[in-house]
């Protein structure tokens, strides 16, 4: 098992904020699945952010759970947002699918 957590907060204005830290590698696909799901189905915000600055690297399985995410939130009519992620992630989340204007503050970190 990693040493990946998945804090989750409501902010003020009502967006769901989940904010995963470390490596996300396949033990942590279940429970960051479970959670996005649970969010857009269960707790339907109108906005849900995954915030990546503190993600170190992505294995494909949590890529394609993002970018995932990404058509739930459209079939669920969630806006899911990939806030702050690493120029290097981007460039992948894009590979595996993620829409450009869903990646938003991008950094140069690689």
């Amino acid at each position: 098992m990693s040493d990946a957590t998945v804090d989750v907060e409501t902010s003020p204005d009502g967006t769901l904020v989940v904010q995963p830290h470390g490596v996300l590698d396949a033990d942590d696909a279940v429970d960051l699945r479970r959670t996005l799901v649970h969010a857009m189905r269960r707790l339907r915000p109108m906005r849900l952010v995954v915030d990546l600055h503190d993600v170190r690297d992505l294995d494909p399985i949590n890529l394609g759970t993002l970018a995932a995410a990404c058509h739930l939130g459209d079939d669920q009519h969630v806006a899911v947002f990939l806030d702050r992620c690493s120029r290097a992630i981007a460039e992948r989340l894009t590979a595996a699918g993620v829409p450009a204007h869903r990646l938003r503050y991008t950094t140069s970190a690689v």
